[in-house]
């Protein structure tokens, strides 16, 4: 804000001269909006957390054999370039023919969102009639002891899919990410992502497109 400050000066004897304002700005209001903005930033900083998906990869170690999955709980996904996203039950091994048939989805609720809960269906209830448990009341407990409990749901879990996710040289990351966001989406207990193997890469080459 700009004051005036209005001066006249009086002689005896002298003509008057035309009143003559000095403008001098007042700073005061602009040391308030300068706290005000500092606040404001300081603020947002802290409350503006980076979102960062943290995925935890086992070391490689050639000696380690790899742990045994059974087929018929495998869940195999292949992500290629183009968004594409296929999956299949089981296991492609050349030594045992036919080898299973690659089947084309997308991440619509209706694509492998629901392939997912199909295979995870008795898990997944569990999980939400728990939740939903607490949404309403009839169990108590603090945060802390329903994460633990979930944990132990899907420690325990012995028929649900586990899940092989595998993406070859040209799959986008945005891909990646979206597949892990569906495993906790769907409730799955168990999947990795791991390399493709020689076979799948031929059949991903081979897949309609």
């Amino acid at each position: 804000m700009a004051e005036i400050v209005q001066e006249e000066k009086k002689q005896k004897g002298a003509k008057k001269r035309p009143k003559r304002g000095v403008a001098r700005v007042d700073m005061t209001p602009m040391v308030d909006l300068m706290a005000l903005l500092l606040t404001f930033f300081m603020l947002t900083t802290a409350f503006s957390k980076p979102k960062v998906m943290v995925i935890t990869m086992p070391e490689k170690n050639d000696k380690q054999q790899p742990p045994k999955i059974a087929a018929s709980r495998t869940l195999n996904i292949l992500l290629g370039d183009s968004d594409r996203i296929y999956y299949y039950m089981g296991v492609a091994d050349p030594n045992k023919p036919p080898l299973p048939t690659l089947i084309k989805t997308n991440f619509s609720k209706d694509g492998i969102r629901k392939v997912l809960l199909e295979k995870n269906k008795d898990l997944f209830t569990k999980i939400e009639e728990y939740k939903e448990a607490r949404l309403k009341g009839k169990i108590v407990v603090a945060d802390t002891t329903a994460e633990n409990y979930i944990t132990k749901l899907k420690t325990d879990d012995n028929v649900g899919p586990i899940v092989l996710i595998k993406a070859n040289d040209k799959a986008k990351y945005k891909d990646i990410v979206a597949i892990v966001d569906e495993m906790a989406i769907t409730n799955v207990a168990s999947y990795a992502i791991v390399d493709l193997s020689p076979t799948e890469i031929d059949m991903l080459k081979s897949a309609p497109r």
